[in-house]
């Protein structure tokens, strides 16, 4: 049974302290960096990251851009990732409270989400892209579980009973639907990945 966004909140401030250490893998580092790479915002941008945790992303962006908008549904996390900022002295970076189809926030122009979204079934992958679109970027980038290869992998690289991989296929549709172009497509492994999606004048 699916948990719900209050379970995996809570779930979240109970690893808060110990996610970084927990959760390092060399899959995680490299799209990590892919995200930062693909992101590429401009001095005068707005990026915002959607499940960003404890900031691990956004942190890295902040020199390049303007501002920098963390979101995530864990207060234990948001703390985290204000520590973080704290200790590095970094101040265009502002965390709070959000999700995928409640944003709380306006606009951007860039958006960046890395290891998140695959909490949602494939019907709210699909809501939750169109909410991103509606921010007006002109870029996204998604760090993603997604499936390249087959569906039921033999030695899965996330657990089936938190994380829910759509295929690459269903994940381009819901891009392309929402008035993006994927402009690269990153393998990391046959579960995990890259995209990059663009939105051009005119479209």
């Amino acid at each position: 049974m699916r948990k719900s966004v209050e379970e995996f909140a809570s779930a979240f401030d109970d690893w808060a302290e110990e996610y970084d250490e927990d959760n390092d893998f060399e899959e995680r580092r490299v799209m990590e960096s892919l995200v930062v790479e693909h992101a590429s915002p401009g001095s005068a941008d707005t990026v915002v990251d959607f499940g960003t945790g404890t900031g691990a992303i956004a942190l890295k962006l902040a020199d390049d851009a303007d501002e920098v908008i963390g979101r995530d549904i864990s207060t234990g996390m948001l703390e985290q990732a204000r520590k973080k900022a704290a200790e590095a002295g970094i101040e265009n970076v502002e965390f709070g409270t959000g999700r995928f189809r409640a944003p709380n926030v306006a606009e951007a122009d860039v958006v960046v989400t890395n290891l998140a979204l695959h909490h949602l079934c494939d019907a709210e992958k699909r809501e939750a892209v169109r909410t991103i679109a509606d921010l007006g970027p002109r870029r996204i980038v998604f760090g993603e579980a997604m499936y390249f290869d087959d569906r039921n992998p033999v030695d899965p690289l996330f657990s089936p009973d938190t994380v829910y991989p759509s295929t690459v296929g269903h994940m381009v549709d819901a891009i392309t639907a929402a008035g993006y172009a994927v402009t690269a497509v990153e393998r990391v492994h046959e579960e995990a990945g890259v995209l990059v999606a663009e939105r051009f004048d005119g479209w």
